[in-house]
């Protein structure tokens, strides 16, 4: 079973991380400026600029 990749708004954080706005699928394109916020697990995640966008976190490279 795979991790949730995308969160409505409302729902509570699973994770602490950026999470960046993304339309309705992580792969559609228009999107120019996304709003991106830093969340902490348990937070609860932000209305979006429309209804129709979700939210999904942006994987960080590891630092070695």
């Amino acid at each position: 079973m795979g991790e949730r990749s995308e969160f409505n708004p409302g729902y509570k954080v699973p994770n602490t991380g950026v999470y960046i706005e993304v339309g309705e699928h992580p792969d559609s394109d228009g999107l120019t400026a996304p709003k991106r916020v830093r969340l902490h697990k348990g937070d609860r995640f932000p209305t979006t600029t429309n209804e129709n966008r979700k939210w999904h976190r942006v994987k960080t490279p590891l630092k070695h």
